[in-house]
């Protein structure tokens, strides 16, 4: 049975509400709307095709932005729980988190900022927020989705000082060295904890990196051995499952007993003194270093790996001329995008419509301008 919120979580009684104001749901919280809006929404959607490593067509069963998200979701809002923190919040941010990321994954963003360095520069947490205040056409009264202000601080996770300056009172804290609430950090780690678990076992099941290569990163050699003394029957695939789940299992329980301490020794009494701490949620000294650990191989084996670095070759190419084609042809562009180009300038416009393409649209674009004999 849930119990009262923490005094330090966001609650509806210590929230700065919404930019437009609006009569209270009658049949569910302000962040379970939030969450439910995110949901609903045509970015949300198109995240289904949006690649985390793999190309969305290179195979059915590699993880996309979408099946990412959900699973960000799942491992934050069992933390948010456990620790008495508002896990509608933290699903929210959860799910938008990934909103504004490009087709092609994070070739496909660099491409983009490249593109963009003479105006403004490309961020996709900043275009996730530029999605949810001001992309989204659903509601009458207002542009974009009109979120709860937490969930909008949650979904910015990183922003430079200059921009920051834009932002009034969201980016303030980037610029008086605060800190967001914890349902907001919690999603920073949850993240990490499912991109860094998730590409693993899609590296394994492309084949371009193998157990063996694993096994000199001490986090998946160390369950892998537990793995395989408890089931010295299992077929592979299913043993790559249980030592994959095994690490989410410690990874979560590390984190949440490191909260947990940290929150306990600050013992704050509201959301102000969280927000003037140094982070209080993150992983113990040791599981940290675990974790880099397993970065750094994922960086040099699977991210740098030739396959993988042909496809954001490829992506580079697809998303620097679709670009430049737009920007020295603006009708081109579809009449919505033609009409906000006229408001916030072509390059915005254009940067807008590129980083909302799916894998699979932006591959299509590309033929549809540059192949003779496209539609």
């Amino acid at each position: 049975m849930r119990t009262e919120l923490a005094p330090y979580a966001v609650s509806e009684t210590n929230t700065r509400g919404r930019v437009v104001s609006e009569p209270r749901p009658k049949a569910r919280g302000e962040f379970q709307r939030d969450r439910d809006r995110i949901v609903h929404s045509t970015a949300f959607r198109r995240l289904e095709y949006k690649t985390q490593v793999f190309v969305n067509h290179e195979g059915d069963l590699f993880r996309t932005r979408l099946t990412h998200s959900i699973e960000v979701a799942q491992i934050a809002r069992s933390v948010a729980r456990t620790l008495n923190l508002n896990d509608d919040l933290t699903e929210g941010i959860a799910l938008a988190h990934d909103l504004g990321h490009t087709p092609f994954g994070h070739a496909g963003q660099d491409a983009l900022n490249e593109c963009m360095q003479d105006h403004g520069g490309f961020e996709h947490n900043l275009q996730s927020l530029r999605i949810v205040d001001r992309l989204e056409e659903r509601y009458g009264a207002f542009d974009g989705l009109n979120l709860m202000f937490e969930t909008r601080e949650g979904i910015l996770k990183h922003c430079s000082p200059a921009r920051a300056r834009g932002l009034g009172e969201l980016g303030l804290r980037f610029l008086d060295n605060r800190r967001p609430s914890l349902e907001a950090q919690i999603c920073n780690l949850a993240d990490e904890i499912a991109y860094n678990n998730h590409d693993v076992d899609d590296g394994l099941r492309s084949g371009l990196i193998t157990a063996e290569h694993l096994s000199a990163v001490s986090l998946f050699a160390r369950h892998a051995r537990e793995v395989a003394a408890e089931f010295p029957d299992l077929p592979e695939r299913r043993r790559v499952h249980e030592t994959i789940r095994s690490m989410i299992d410690a990874q979560v329980t590390d984190l949440l007993a490191e909260s947990a301490h940290r929150i306990a020794a600050l013992a704050p009494h509201s959301l102000d003194e969280v927000r003037a701490a140094p982070a209080l949620i993150g992983f113990s000294a040791e599981m940290a270093g675990e974790n880099r650990a397993m970065k750094t191989f994922l960086r040099d084996h699977l991210y740098q790996h030739y396959q993988v670095l042909r496809m954001t070759y490829k992506a580079r190419r697809i998303i620097c001329d679709l670009f430049a084609a737009f920007m020295a042809d603006p009708r081109l562009l579809p009449e919505q995008y033609q009409t906000l180009g006229v408001v916030e300038g072509n390059a915005r416009a254009v940067a807008d419509y590129v980083a909302g393409m799916t894998d699979r649209y932006a591959i299509r674009e590309y033929r549809r301008l540059f192949s003779v004999g496209e539609p």
